[in-house]
């Protein structure tokens, strides 16, 4: 049995990948689980190296847990920066720190490429979500979120 490690997804985890966002996604109000939106959503991703990374934890070729970075300009920080979402870990395998690990492997990978922010949002209701983050250093903005959903149908639009 080899050690859980962090390594990039690649298309052939779509499957496992929307397993996790599945899950995630019945424990967040603002979204409802369907898994051809998030396997259409992780290709897009995984496609498109620009548009951001997915890393895994795996171990023995099973996905422990995920998150998702996706890459956008900032013209306040005059730069590149990470909106960070779809951080989960499956239910088996948390509380022996797995989020941490993947959050940490984050953080480091945005210094390294010099991003100079990683934004995120966090459920206004799951305060376990809220502490781990802000654990992190990650602090609550004057900002709040706003949405305005355009296309409710299944289609991609182009």
């Amino acid at each position: 049995m080899d050690e859980p490690h962090i390594e990039q997804a690649t298309l052939e985890d779509l499957p496992q990948l929307t397993d996790l966002l599945y899950d995630l996604f019945t424990q967040e109000g603002d979204f409802v689980p369907n898994r051809a939106k998030q396997m259409r959503g992780l290709r897009l991703i995984l496609e498109q190296p620009s548009r951001g990374r997915i890393f895994v934890l795996r171990q023995n070729g099973t996905i422990l847990g995920m998150i998702n970075l996706l890459f956008t300009i900032s013209t306040a920080e005059g730069g590149f920066v990470i909106m960070l979402e779809d951080v989960i870990v499956h239910r088996a395998h948390r509380g022996k720190g797995f989020g941490d690990k993947l959050l940490q492997h984050s953080i480091a990978y945005a210094k390294k490429k010099d991003f100079l922010r990683i934004t995120l949002l966090a459920d206004r209701l799951n305060d376990h979500g809220q502490h781990f983050f802000k654990e992190h250093g990650f602090f609550e903005s004057k900002m709040i979120p706003l949405r305005l959903i355009l296309n409710t149908g299944d289609a991609p639009s182009a």
